[in-house]
């Protein structure tokens, strides 16, 4: 699929990935944010300044799922944007289960 439907398909809680991407398990995913606002961490209140346990809004985001498992915000390429190799990643089952 192209990007407009690969965003369409995260808007709707899918994740997506690339088939021409080189590493395992990578995937991109919606992270809605926090409209309402969330306590920030101590992690977060070094990084803005804020108070520990302040009320900050998180914006809405897209987030990459690295071969290690570790998130990063993402932005598209225009490699990306201008592929049609987008699909439906696979949903990952917690091992055990």
């Amino acid at each position: 699929m192209d990007f407009a439907a690969a965003l369409n398909a995260l808007k709707t809680g899918h994740r997506i990935t690339r088939t021409g991407w080189n590493g395992r398990g990578m995937y991109v995913a919606y992270q809605p944010g926090y409209p309402s606002g969330i306590a920030i961490n101590a992690n977060t209140a070094a990084a803005t300044g804020l108070p520990q346990g302040s009320i900050a809004i998180f914006r809405p985001y897209l987030m990459f799922s690295a071969v290690d498992g570790s998130f990063v915000p993402w932005v598209a390429s225009q490699t990306d944007l201008l592929a049609d190799d987008w699909t439906l990643a696979p949903v990952a089952v917690p091992e055990g289960q």
